[in-house]
């Protein structure tokens, strides 16, 4: 039977599949609409399975808040071309919405779903590589920052020991600001208690190892190197400790001392209490 241009057109514009292709679909089903779609789709589900092996570096981070709620997703592909592709956007945001509305904490088979159908379309590997909800109390704030092209996405929570202390743009602006920190500096925890004392010891361990090989430490002695170990490791865990960190506005002070100097301001004893830190291709 004769298939018109019309009815091409159509079903390329619901499946996203090529002009030849939905035409040979149309001709396979006699024309029959909802067939021919259901064959591209077996076609192209059966490509996803082929390509499934292939790496998904690329990609992109959504974060979105709502109702002292935050979801962060990182959505993967195979292209950056293709993480620029609306329709990958949109579908990074749907998935976000999801997990906000139906209180989502790992990926699930209708998330799963909704990723293989664009990958059906764009005939790309694509992966929901992970999801993150965070909720807040009434007496904590959420705030978000997004790097780049959605390299990198961030998520802060602040609490407070008084209510109203997230009420200004003062506070908005200094939420915001701990969150590009995180972006800048990448801390590993927010403060030196949070450490396993296997990994200090670990590190403690190399520093030693590094002093010992060091020909210019040679001729010093057991307490001198005892006293540079020290200095050393000391160095390094307030490098990767947020709150020992120097603050991204004003490397003169520590974060630890401008939430003690938010907290004046507001009259409130500020924390951070949890943040989240996503990026592309990075576990």
């Amino acid at each position: 039977m004769a298939i018109s241009a019309v009815e091409v057109k159509k079903l390329r514009e619901k499946t996203g599949a090529g002009p030849m292709e939905c035409k040979k679909a149309l001709e396979e089903t006699n024309g029959d609409f909802g067939a021919a779609e259901k064959l591209l789709k077996e076609k192209g589900l059966a490509a996803v399975e082929k390509r499934a092996e292939r790496a998904t570096n690329e990609g992109k981070i959504f974060v979105k808040i709502k109702d002292k709620k935050a979801a962060l997703v990182e959505l993967a592909s195979e292209t950056d071309f293709v993480a620029r592709n609306p329709e990958f956007i949109e579908l990074g945001g749907v998935i976000a919405d999801k997990v906000l509305e139906e209180d989502i904490d790992a990926p699930t088979e209708s998330l799963s779903a909704l990723v293989t159908d664009l990958a059906t379309k764009i005939r790309e590997n694509l992966a929901l590589k992970r999801l993150k909800r965070v909720v807040a109390a009434d007496n904590e704030y959420l705030t978000r920052y997004i790097h780049g092209d959605g390299n990198i996405g961030i998520v802060v929570k602040l609490s407070a020991d008084k209510s109203g202390a997230f009420e200004s743009a003062d506070a908005e602006n200094f939420a915001y600001s701990l969150a590009m920190h995180i972006a800048a500096f990448t801390p590993v925890v927010i403060d030196q208690a949070k450490l396993d004392p296997a990994f200090i010891k670990e590190q403690e361990e190399i520093f030693r190892k590094q002093i010992d090989t060091d020909e210019g430490l040679k001729g010093k002695s057991e307490q001198q190197k005892q006293g540079i170990l020290k200095g050393k490791l000391n160095k390094y865990l307030k490098s990767i400790c947020m709150l020992d960190q120097g603050y991204i506005k004003d490397e003169k002070i520590t974060v630890a001392q401008a939430l003690d100097n938010f907290g004046k301001q507001t009259g409130a004893k500020v924390c951070i209490a949890d943040y989240v830190y996503f990026k592309v291709g990075q576990e």
